[in-house]
């Protein structure tokens, strides 16, 4: 049985969950809720119908959806770009989905990781990530090179010495994203496609409320500005035409209690740099800029936010259940699915669009009102027959559930 994630509803609720998963949250945003490999939320082992006031049953895993970059008169062929992914340090986020599409459709992958878990990526990937690693094609993801990227610093001059004399650091240098976007350069000459797919909240665990200034601005400095900085200094080495994408979460703009330190005002702020980009950076280079506002990934990144005790489940897995039970498509969602969103923004299929925020969330930003919510339990059991059963969360999700 193939291993998937199940998206709740980043870069994911996902993202950001803790300081060592920062960059290479997929943007859990709950984005950093932040693929492929089913860390936090394994179907095969984690996923269960929503609860809705009874016991959860097992779930058998859902069959994803086949999908490929090419489709009835068009052919995506991304055969000598180069895709520059950053935040991604394992097989179970968001960042690692879009590089399998990309590498799908014949783009050069190559990725940024936080430096204290660049070594222990490295070994992973040498050792394999399985069938996460699997092409349509049936071979293994390339990834062509790994370079160390901090997104916290844009220059070397940022770097404080702390962190210099960090052994997790140790041996490691050129990490400032100057120095990282500069080695690009100068191995590849180009980047055709930008990927910020990380974020950070050391306070994401606070009500906002409770939040101190410093825990705010980090989650702002590492979600949102490290977009800005990333775009600044790989801009000039693209091509016109490319595409610059970063990874967003509908807390940007709705209440999403216990998604705190900051982060949903950084998601705000990332999607408001998003139209700013967009404008400056396409009349300066050409270049197209969007986001995905996507649905809670249960990575590895994400169920650090708020872990349950043993036996207990997290936090993202009652935000899976949410989603599914009140999302218009009652159906998990995968991390692949937000990578085909992200293969065909950076294609020339989306050549005349940016400045967007694409959600992918089964279209659980539309919900005004909740079918799950006690308040009309009573109200929603009186009702049946056509459409009232499928649209009661329990029904509607097992009639949705792919065969």
């Amino acid at each position: 049985m193939m291993r998937r994630n199940v998206l709740l509803g980043v870069a994911s609720i996902v993202a950001l969950a803790s300081p060592a998963a920062a960059f290479n949250a997929p943007a859990l945003s709950p984005c950093s809720f932040a693929a492929t490999r089913t860390a936090a939320c394994n179907v095969a082992a984690k996923a269960r119908l929503p609860s809705f006031g009874r016991k959860s049953m097992p779930l058998a895993a859902p069959r994803q959806a086949a999908a490929g970059p090419s489709m009835k008169g068009y052919s995506i062929d991304l055969t000598g770009k180069v895709a520059f992914i950053a935040g991604v340090a394992d097989a179970s986020g968001y960042g690692w989905a879009i590089a399998k599409q990309l590498a799908n459709a014949g783009a050069t992958i190559v990725v940024g990781t936080w430096p204290p878990v660049l070594t222990l990526f490295e070994r992973g990937i040498k050792k394999g990530f399985g069938e996460d690693g699997q092409l349509l094609d049936g071979t293994a993801m390339v990834i062509d090179k790994i370079y160390p990227l901090d997104a916290m610093f844009s220059n070397p001059s940022e770097v404080p010495d702390d962190i210099k004399a960090n052994k997790r650091y140790a041996g490691i240098t050129g990490y400032d994203i100057e120095s990282c976007a500069a080695k690009v350069k100068a191995d590849y000459g180009k980047v055709d496609i930008l990927i910020h797919s990380l974020a950070n909240g050391p306070e994401v665990t606070r009500p906002l409320l409770d939040t101190s200034r410093a825990g705010y601005l980090a989650a702002s400095s590492a979600s949102a500005y490290s977009a800005v900085s990333m775009l600044g200094h790989f801009g000039p080495m693209m091509p016109k035409g490319s595409s610059f994408l970063s990874l967003s979460y509908l807390a940007s703009e709705m209440v999403v209690p216990g998604y705190g330190g900051g982060m949903s005002s950084a998601k705000a702020q990332l999607e408001s740099d998003t139209k700013v980009l967009s404008w400056e950076a396409g009349r300066k280079y050409g270049i197209r800029v969007n986001t995905i506002s996507a649905g809670p990934l249960a990575s590895r990144a994400a169920i650090a936010i708020k872990k349950g005790a043993a036996g207990e489940r997290n936090y993202i897995d009652y935000c899976i259940d949410y989603n599914i039970a009140n999302s218009p498509l009652a159906k998990p969602l995968f991390a692949d699915d937000v990578g085909r969103a992200a293969l065909g923004l950076c294609s020339e299929l989306s050549g005349a669009v940016t400045g967007t925020c694409a959600y992918v969330d089964n279209g659980m930003h539309c919900m005004g009102l909740t079918v799950d919510s006690n308040s009309f339990k009573e109200y929603i059991d009186q009702q049946s027959g056509d459409p009232w059963d499928n649209w009661k969360a329990e029904y509607g999700f097992q009639n949705n559930m792919p065969q």
